[in-house]
């Protein structure tokens, strides 16, 4: 089921990079249009709905395998969101993306080898569901306050951060969700709200045409925060092996730094 879990993760990636690259094509500006305008693009709501597509593959995947697996994978989508990024503007991917994304993928490789190949049903009540939430809200609030007295990739970078955190917490509470037998159903009428959230910090980081730190920055505290929560709150197992794991957590986010300063896209 691990396997099975990381392929349809890995295919989520895919179509999650695509939605980004669209999105970010459209929301890129000096300033960025307002959601309304967004939702008047063609193409913005087309990157939506691959992005959406996504999600629903995520979502399958978590149902399959732990927090630890499924996460990490959405880094690889960076592999994928630079050069279909780069064709909409026009250019190739550089030799240093491609040897940058090949460190991110050996980094994955290695961390996904190292799962334990068991983890225990998650379990979470309501007040903690809601709970993680709110302080994931908070944290993000944080960070946008932070983002709006800076400028350049800093900004960028803080918006990242606060969809990122709100994004792995809700990943958290919808492993909860899919494998609770019905017992949390009522909390998919809470999640649009921070999802939605989640996305327009995300549009807003985007505005700011560096996109590769935008992305780069999402897809490390995404799996980081859900894997936390994971191992913190539902009790997932850790590789056996840390010392390994946290090298080869290293590797892949050296490469994903490496992609970030690499690819045009960032100035």
């Amino acid at each position: 089921m691990i396997v099975l879990a990381a392929a349809l993760a890995l295919l989520g990636s895919l179509f999650f990079a695509l939605g980004a690259a669209f999105q970010q094509h459209e929301a890129s500006g000096a300033a960025g249009p307002g959601m309304l305008g967004l939702l008047r693009r063609p193409r913005w709501l087309i990157g939506t709905g691959a992005v959406a597509l996504g999600g629903g593959l995520h979502i399958v995947a978590l149902s399959a395998g732990p927090l630890i697996v499924v996460q990490p994978m959405g880094v690889a989508s960076l592999l994928f969101a630079l050069p279909i990024a780069a064709a909409l503007h026009g250019r190739r991917p550089t030799g240093s993306e491609l040897v940058a994304a090949a460190v991110v993928g050996a980094g994955l490789i290695g961390l996904v080898m190292l799962v334990p190949a068991t983890a225990p049903t998650p379990r979470m009540d309501d007040a903690g569901a809601l709970a993680l939430l709110a302080a994931a809200v908070l944290a993000a609030l944080v960070c946008f306050g932070l983002a709006t007295s800076m400028g350049g990739a800093g900004r960028t970078a803080l918006l990242a951060v606060a969809a990122g955190v709100m994004y792995g917490s809700c990943a958290t509470v919808t492993r909860v969700i899919v494998d609770g037998d019905g017992e949390h159903l009522w909390l998919l009428a809470v999640m649009p709200i921070p999802v939605l959230a989640a996305l327009g910090l995300l549009q807003r980081a985007y505005a700011g045409r560096h996109f590769a730190v935008a992305y780069a920055t999402l897809q490390l505290t995404d799996p980081v925060t859900a894997v936390a929560c994971g191992a913190l709150l539902l009790g997932e197992p850790l590789p056996t092996n840390l010392t390994a794991a946290v090298v080869a957590a290293l590797i892949a986010g050296a490469g994903t730094v490496a992609l970030a300063r690499t690819s045009p896209l960032t100035g």
